[in-house]
């Protein structure tokens, strides 16, 4: 009898230990961050570079804004759709910029840097050629309505192109704001690896955001086709601080700190208690990233509102895990639950900013305060990583809903270009009815396999139907994934050993000589235009923080001349880190704010951190009294 029983134990162990190893394993993070940016790659539209990994895609929309007369070539699809819908992609590359800036360093280590940063810069590109005059932006190219009409891959389609923008009589404060968010990160990232195309996006997110803050309005009220597919519920506030805080984070201008300061309150950012955080309603992540320039030191003067920031950011953290004053709903699995369409862009950009922060109060040395008490950083990180191996396939129906990553993960997705053969395998045309008649109503799994997609995901109760016709869980989209990238990045290195409060410096992609220790030098002014100024740049010091120097200038402009300097424009070249005391006018530092003049023989010093030589500092215009 002893024996009968013991036999089954061991047979149910043995069948355990063999049908749940990847349980048992642990997921693997680095793979899955492998796809989920190759996942990009299937979404561009445009000429596709040769070194385009996703073979069964082609060249598409060759001929979009030509109707128009501009060149809107490039960009992504949205989702499974072929329409390049403005704010959502804005929001895309805002999300990857950011996961790259935080963890950056991780994607290097796994070889997934140099990726990232091609996924950034298909986005980037397309929005230099979108934003063609300072007040001009193109915000969408074709017609979801007539789109989604038919059921065409994208090299084949037949659907109106026509490209829609916002302008001074037509606003878009949303759009344009997001869109000045979307490039003012890029510009971090690629600041050490391209300078100049660095420069380029910094200026475009100054004017963008120029433009968003003078003509105000909601875009989707100067672009209407887009209010049935992505309506801006929340308004432009949202954005206006989004922007002005990542252009903060990007220049270290004071205007944009300010502008947090004096606008929380009477847009929202200190008074919006949030739940979600996606595409449409940013206050989660303009308060997460207020929170980190108080943490860092940064607030000034405005730290008593940039402190109702946090607390608004920490009421969002407090909700995720369950501790909070309203807990955010979660399926009977613990993922969480928004809305039945598309609920996993919920979930990602929840679980992106769960660990920047973390990593934020992890490196102040603080916790967590929530209304049952002071709660460790650990948990929010330890959250997030619930969230992620729940789609990598830890939940009740043991589906991976990240297509290609694991067994079992959705074979039907709701995706035009998946679910219909290669254009490379068969150049027959595929109709706009007959693709729905031919492949859309298959059965069978997709001719093409759509590596790293996250498809919309489970309803309430973890219920899945894998069925193309199940756009509300079977669709993907790029937004799913941008935030995914910092999370996966996060989880494949392990315990955190950097400092998210130091000023980002983003790895370049390819290995380059170290940098000799830079010495004291006298910046040259030319005589024609600024005899009478004289610029002394020195270094006053330098640390090393996690294996890289960092080194702090200090640079004195002085008055020669006998009158007094009325104003005064210093064109600062290759400057990679923070500045301050001065103020960011244009392409160009001024005197600041609390200074109207600079008396005779007097001086004015500034001073910037950053881990390269000194910036070239000139002077590009001044005015004596």
């Amino acid at each position: 009898m002893a024996e009968n029983i013991r036999r089954p134990a061991l047979m149910a162990a043995l069948f355990l230990v063999l049908c749940f190893p990847a349980a048992l394993a642990g997921h693997d993070y680095r793979q899955a961050l492998s796809k989920s940016i190759l996942f990009f790659e299937a979404q561009r539209s445009g000429v596709l570079p040769r070194s385009q990994r996703v073979t069964w895609r082609s060249h598409s929309g060759l001929n979009d804004g030509k109707s128009s007369g501009v060149n809107l070539v490039g960009g992504y699809y949205d989702a499974g759709d072929n329409v390049k819908f403005g704010l959502p992609m804005a929001f895309t590359v805002t999300m990857m910029s950011w996961s790259v800036i935080e963890y950056g360093k991780q994607m290097a280590e796994n070889g997934e840097l140099g990726h990232a940063m091609d996924a950034i810069k298909w986005g980037t590109d397309y929005f230099i050629k979108a934003h063609p005059e300072p007040n001009v932006l193109y915000g969408e190219v074709g017609d979801g309505n007539t789109d989604h009409y038919c059921w065409q891959r994208p090299e084949d389609m037949t659907t109106d192109r026509k490209a829609y923008r916002v302008d001074p009589s037509n606003p878009g404060s949303d759009l344009a704001g997001e869109t000045a968010a979307a490039m003012a990160p890029p510009s971090i990232v690629f600041r050490r690896s391209n300078p100049a195309y660095s420069r380029l996006l910094l200026k475009h997110a100054y004017q963008l955001f120029d433009f968003a803050d003078k003509y105000r309005g909601k875009y989707d009220s100067s672009i209407t086709v887009a209010q049935k597919y992505y309506r801006s519920v929340s308004g432009y506030n949202d954005e206006l601080l989004w922007s002005a805080a990542w252009l903060y984070q990007a220049s270290n201008n004071q205007y944009y700190l300010d502008y947090l300061g004096r606008n929380g309150d009477a847009m929202g950012g200190t008074g919006w208690a949030m739940t979600e955080f996606g595409w449409d309603v940013k206050y989660a992540g303009v308060q997460t990233l207020v929170a980190k320039f108080l943490l860092q030191g940064k607030a000034g003067r405005h730290a008593p509102v940039f402190r109702r920031y946090q607390q608004k950011a920490e009421f969002f953290m407090c909700g995720l895990i369950g501790k909070g004053a309203r807990n955010i709903q979660k399926t009977p699995g613990g993922l969480i639950f928004r809305q039945r369409w598309n609920n996993m862009q919920f979930v990602t950009s929840a679980s992106f900013v769960a660990t920047v922060y973390s990593d934020y109060l992890s490196s102040a040395r603080t916790s967590l305060a929530c209304p049952s008490g002071n709660v460790p950083p650990s948990q929010l990180l330890s959250f997030a990583k619930s969230q992620v191996d729940y789609i990598l396939g830890d939940n009740p129906r043991a589906t991976s809903y990240m297509v290609g990553y694991g067994n079992n993960y959705p074979q039907r997705v709701h995706h035009r270009a998946s679910s219909i053969v290669s254009y490379k395998v068969d150049h027959s045309f595929v109709t706009c009815r007959g693709g729905y008649a031919t492949w859309f109503s298959r059965k069978s799994s997709d001719p093409n396999v759509l590596t790293g997609a996250l498809v919309g995901g489970p309803d309430a109760y973890d219920n899945f139907a894998d069925q193309r016709d199940n756009y509300e869980q079977t669709e993907p989209a790029t937004y799913n994934n941008a935030p995914l990238l910092g999370v996966l990045a996060r989880l494949s290195s392990g315990p955190s050993r950097y400092n998210q409060l130091l000023p980002e410096v983003v790895p370049a992609p390819v290995v380059k000589k170290p940098m000799p220790t830079p010495k004291p030098k006298v910046t040259p002014v030319p005589v024609s235009s600024s005899g009478p100024l004289a610029i002394v740049q020195k270094m006053t010091a330098s640390w090393t923080a996690k294996g890289k120097t960092y080194y702090r200038y200090s640079t004195r402009v002085t008055n020669q001349s006998a009158k007094a300097l009325k104003s005064l424009n210093l064109s600062i070249k290759n400057l990679y880190g923070p500045i301050w005391g001065l103020r960011r006018s244009g392409d160009s530092y001024a005197l600041p704010s609390w200074m109207s003049s600079l008396p005779a023989g007097k001086s004015i010093e500034f001073v910037y951190i950053h881990s390269a030589s000194p910036a070239d500092v000139s002077v590009s215009g001044f005015t004596l009294a």
